[in-house]
């Protein structure tokens, strides 16, 4: 089949077709971030800039309705570097067929010079060697050289050999490329964009679900490696995406030039600035975040902004690098959701936290790969979710070369139990599991959450929107008062009186109102019960409990 027109419908199929793409080879380009200070990994800051205009695309439109909306989701959602430039070339590229109801291939190569310019005046200092150099180099030679009856199969074609070609050669532009052997890492995830643009257009990849959005697997930050008599020598990576406003001047009349070149006169790198209408997004390198975020509020109000310490990502990197390179007795893999729940693991012992939960189960792959990391004699899987307990025990078996073992954990206050006792020194690995066995036995495992749908569940009425307690995988009870039903769950533990702790795991969705009023409640309630709080952030559940 020959695609001679693009409409609406073909360019929708090639954008998320693209995200498709990208998306199979996430992790590889991800290991492509060579640089000591990373914003972020190249491959999820670009999916994730994608998954922002993929969020935004109609059902129906014409090739400028569609690539506008696309454009306009991929800016607002740009994460880091890669995904800014990312978010300009499709921006520019939706600018030349602006108003377009549809265009042929000859036409879509012309506009993909505007990507390339507009990419380029996005960043203060544009670097040859990067994904610049692709775009560029692709682009350009298709704009050249493509006759005016090309097909689109055919213009995809020889894009992707031009960006093959240009992708190479970046090793030989950048000598920190070099010196790793690798290429660059935002050209290598366009060349996976145009892979899965062909791959979608000619039929060989049909199903197009994969652009949907996935939580993200970013472990929790560890503080501790920035100590009182550190030094940020590396500065901070600032993020901001700013409304400007009237009061302080014409929204249309603003700089952006000049505006770089202010951050550039306070001694800033790494810049980009980029407007969309009256919406700023600005990303530099500084020593002093106060400087940018100054300068951003003389045109405008922030929407959002992001500081992070470069040089503690760096301290984490080298850490992690090291951690992986000593022997141990033990390697922990436990599976979390939420930063909270992610920090306390880790502090608990964990060496490897698999980002998961009731709505979002790892595959047995994600357990294997986990494993693979490791250099220890025996591993231990906290799966913490009965829903991942079997997914966990089938990697176990598929992992002959190394002792793999699985505490059957069900819920996170169980995983949190059994970890507590964990003890590296111990020598054998039998007494290990069974002691953190016995103590995930020993905890009450609560959980409150809202009813999605009205139902009977043994002799318990549910209703819609209702807090349903959920006592050690038993639903117990559903009233229309959280509070209560907290109270009602616990209850329901014939031994509660006999009990000494709880341990109460507050959930993404709770105010900081909502937690105090929840803590009092169950102190009110219980009060020979020493509570202790954790913010957890894990979503689904607003709170979880454990009782021991």
């Amino acid at each position: 089949m020959e695609t001679i027109r693009i409409d609406g419908g073909v360019i929708r199929t090639l954008l998320m077709g693209s995200v498709c793409g990208l998306r199979a080879r996430i992790e590889e380009i991800n290991d492509l971030n060579v640089f000591p200070v990373p914003d972020g990994d190249t491959g999820t800051n670009m999916t994730k800039t994608l998954e922002g205009g993929l969020a935004r695309l109609g059902e129906s439109g014409t090739v400028g309705e569609q690539m506008a909306a696309f454009a306009k989701g991929c800016v607002l959602g740009a994460r880091g570097n890669s995904g800014v430039i990312l978010s300009q070339y499709m921006a520019g590229v939706a600018s030349a067929v602006a108003e377009r109801e549809s265009v042929n291939a000859y036409e879509l190569a012309q506009a993909l010079k505007a990507g390339v310019q507009r990419a380029y005046a996005a960043v203060a200092n544009p670097v040859e060697g990067t994904i610049l150099t692709v775009f560029r180099e692709s682009s350009e030679y298709v704009a050249q050289n493509a006759s005016e009856d090309i097909t689109a199969e055919q213009l995809l074609e020889t894009l992707i050999e031009r960006a093959q070609i240009a992708l190479a050669k970046t090793k030989e532009m950048l000598p920190v490329l070099a010196q790793a052997d690798v290429v660059d890492s935002g050209g290598a995830g366009y060349l996976a964009m145009l892979v899965g643009m062909s791959d979608a257009l000619t039929g060989k990849v049909t199903d197009l679900t994969g652009y949907e959005l996935v939580q993200s697997t970013k472990p929790a930050v560890n503080y501790d490696l920035f100590t009182t008599d550190s030094v940020p020598e590396w500065g901070y990576c600032t993020e901001a995406l700013v409304r400007l406003q009237r009061a302080k001047g014409d929204p249309e009349m603003f700089d952006v030039d000049a505006f770089k070149a202010a951050l550039e006169a306070k001694n800033c790198n790494s810049i980009v600035a980029l407007r969309d209408s009256d919406v700023l997004k600005v990303h530099a390198h500084t020593m002093t975040p106060s400087d940018v975020l100054i300068l951003c509020q003389q045109f405008g109000e922030f929407l959002e902004v992001k500081i992070e310490n470069m040089t503690l990502q760096h301290s984490e990197r080298t850490a992690a690098a090291q951690k992986k390179k000593i022997h141990k007795p033990y390697g922990v893999i436990a599976v979390a959701s939420g930063e909270g729940m992610h920090a306390l693991f880790s502090e608990l012992g964990a060496d490897i936290i698999i980002d998961g939960g009731q709505t979002a189960n790892p595959s047995a792959e994600d357990f294997v790969d986990a494993i693979g990391q490791l250099d220890c004699d025996h591993v231990l899987l906290l799966p913490n979710n009965g829903n991942i307990l079997l997914t966990a025990q089938q990697a176990a078996t598929l992992c002959e070369d190394i002792d793999v073992r699985v505490v059957p954990t069900k819920s996170f206050p169980q995983g949190y139990s059994a970890l507590a006792v964990f003890n590296s020194e111990l020598e054998d690995a039998d007494e290990q599991v069974e002691y953190m066995t016995e103590a995930k036995n020993a905890v009450v495992s609560g959980e409150i959450t809202f009813a999605i749908r009205d139902t009977v569940i043994g002799d318990v009425q549910v209703k819609k929107d209702e807090a349903i307690g959920i006592l050690d995988g038993k639903l117990v009870c559903s009233l229309a008062d959280e509070q209560e039903a907290m109270c009602a769950m616990l209850a329901k533990i014939e031994d509660i009186e006999d009990r000494e702790i709880l341990t109460l795991f507050v959930g993404a969705d709770v105010t900081e109102e909502q937690r105090q009023a929840m803590t009092e409640a169950i102190e009110d309630a219980y009060e020979d019960l020493t509570v202790e709080v954790f913010v957890g952030g894990q979503q689904v559940y607003r709170y979880l409990v454990a009782v021991e």
